[in-house]
C-alpha cells in the first residue's frame, strides 16, 4: 500500500497516506484489546470473531450502537481527544449488559474533516481503553475523511458492540414484584448525555471552562464535563454469576423518568428516595447556573446514578457486597411499588 497515492484525491482534501499512518499509530492501542476469539487484523474488509459457546445452550446475540453526541464539542474546546472513545464504548456496552449479555467485540466509526493521524490515534486510544475496561475486543472500524462536510478540526465518533447471553439467562422483568429493592451504581459525572443543555448552561464556547472551580473540588468545568462514562460490565457480570437480577437500567438521556421505566413492567413503579440519591456536584452546579427545576434535572441527567439494578429484598445485601467488591460504591436508592406512575421521586 506504500505505492497507493492519489495527488488528485489529496488536492480534493483526502490524504490516503494520512489514513495509513493513522492505522499504524492506532495498532498498539488495538493490541491491548485482543481477547480470545478475536481473529482478524485491522485493515481487512471485515472484523472476525470466533465465539466460545462453552456452557451456553442457546446463544442469543445482543447488539448496541451509539455515539458520543455533542460531548465531542467539549473535546474540541479542551483539545483533549483520548477519553471520548471510552464514552463511545460505554454507551454501547452498558446497554448490552442491561440484557444480561457479555460484550464480545466493538467496532468504531470516526468521521473527520481532515485526517490528523496523531489525533485519530488519540481517539482510538480511548476506544481501546473502553474495550479493555469492558473486556471486549476492538476488531475493526472505519476512519472517513470528509472535507467540506466537517470542519478540519472536528470529527464525529460512533460505534457498535455485540454481546452474547444464554437465552435462559436473558433478564426477565416479569419476576419483579412489590418490595423489590432498587440499587444505584454511581456515575462518574454527566457521562455522555444532556450536553446540548450543558453547553447552553455554561456557554462553553465563550466562557473560561478551563478555570478551576471551588464547587468542583478545584477542577475546571471543562475537565469535569470530559470525565469519561463509567463502564459497568465487569461488576455486573460478577453480580449475574451469584445473584438473580430482575432488571437493569442504563441511565442515559432522559434521566430517571425515561430510563428506569424501560425495565419495569406495567402496573409497577420505581419509588426513589430523593435523600438517598448521591447527587454529584456538577449536577448541582448545572441546576444552579441554569436555574433548572429539579424535575427537569432528573428527566435529563443521570444525577450521579449511571445504572440501576432491581433485586429481591432478600438478595440486596449480597448484591451490594458483590458490587462493592468489584469496585462499585453501590447503595440502595428505592424500591418497587404497585403504581400507575412509573417513577416516583419523594
Amino acid at each position: 500500500m506504500e505505492k497507493s497515492f492519489s495527488e488528485s484525491y489529496k488536492a480534493a482534501g483526502v490524504d490516503i497516506t494520512a489514513g495509513y499512518k493513522a492505522v499504524e499509530l492506532m495498532k498498539r492501542h488495538i493490541a491491548r484489546t485482543v481477547t480470545q476469539g478475536a481473529a482478524s487484523d485491522i485493515g481487512g474488509f471485515g472484523g472476525l470473531f470466533e465465539m466460545d459457546l462453552t456452557g451456553i445452550e442457546k446463544p442469543v446475540l445482543v447488539s448496541g450502537t451509539d455515539g458520543v453526541g455533542t460531548k465531542l464539542k467539549m473535546a474540541f474546546l479542551m483539545d483533549k481527544h483520548d477519553t471520548v472513545g471510552i464514552d463511545c464504548v460505554a454507551m454501547c456496552v452498558n446497554d448490552i449488559i442491561c440484557c444480561g449479555a457479555k460484550p464480545l467485540f466493538f467496532l468504531d466509526y470516526i468521521a473527520v474533516g481532515k485526517n490528523y493521524p496523531e489525533k485519530v490515534a488519540d481517539i482510538v486510544s480511548g476506544v481501546a481503553e473502553g474495550c479493555v475496561q469492558s473486556g471486549c475486543a476492538l476488531i475493526g472500524g472505519e476512519t472517513a475523511e470528509m472535507p467540506g462536510f466537517y470542519p478540519e478540526d472536528e470529527y464525529d465518533l460512533a460505534g457498535f458492540s455485540v454481546g452474547v447471553v444464554d437465552k435462559s439467562k436473558v433478564l426477565n422483568n416479569k419476576t419483579i414484584t412489590e418490595g423489590d429493592v432498587i440499587i444505584a451504581l454511581p456515575s462518574s459525572g454527566v457521562h455522555s448525555n444532556g450536553f446540548s443543555l450543558v453547553r447552553k448552561v455554561f456557554d462553553v464556547e465563550n466562557a473560561d471552562i478551563k478555570a478551576p472551580r471551588e464547587e468542583l473540588g478545584g477542577k475546571s468545568v471543562g475537565e469535569t464535563l470530559l470525565t469519561p462514562t463509567r463502564i459497568y460490565v465487569k461488576p455486573m457480570l460478577a453480580l449475574f454469576d451469584e445473584v438473580t437480577v430482575k432488571a437493569v437500567s442504563h441511565i442515559t438521556g432522559g434521566g430517571f423518568y425515561e430510563n428506569i421505566p424501560r425495565s419495569i413492567p406495567k402496573g409497577f413503579g420505581a419509588k426513589i428516595e430523593r435523600s438517598a440519591v448521591k447527587v454529584l456536584p456538577i449536577f448541582e452546579l448545572i441546576a444552579k447556573t441554569g436555574n433548572i427545576p429539579e424535575r427537569d434535572m432528573f428527566n435529563t441527567f443521570n444525577m450521579g446514578v449511571g445504572m440501576s439494578v432491581v433485586v429481591a429484598k432478600e438478595d440486596a445485601d449480597k448484591a451490594l457486597e458483590i458490587l462493592r467488591a468489584n469496585g462499585e460504591n453501590a447503595y440502595i436508592m428505592g424500591e418497587i411499588i404497585k403504581s400507575d406512575e412509573s417513577v416516583v421521586i419523594c
